[in-house]
């Protein structure tokens, strides 16, 4: 005789909206930084999912206190600390406003 449990699922699908990503003292091509922090995201909440959205949907106003960046990196690299940083914040680290 089989026994079922339940068994927590992972969402089958994870959208993340970003409205604005606003980068003051960098030098970098926007593009190359949004392309960069887009594929490193994407690489991040497929590898460790959106801790904080475990419970159901999230949405979130603003990410605050997270890890400052340094203004001399290629658009490559700034968008990939970016997406670090911001991933850090969907984690439960740093200050989530709702």
């Amino acid at each position: 005789m089989g026994v079922n449990r339940s068994r927590e699922r992972a969402p089958s699908t994870i959208r993340v909206e970003i409205g604005e990503l606003v980068l003051d003292g960098f030098q970098a091509d926007p593009e190359r930084v949004s392309a960069a922090f887009e594929t490193e995201l994407t690489r991040l909440v497929r590898l460790h999912g959106v801790p904080l959205a475990v419970d159901g949907p999230l949405a979130v106003d603003a990410l605050s206190g997270l890890p400052p960046l340094p203004a001399g990196l290629t658009a490559r690299r700034l968008g990939q600390e970016l997406a670090r940083a911001v991933h850090e914040g969907l984690s439960g680290h740093g200050e989530v406003t709702r």
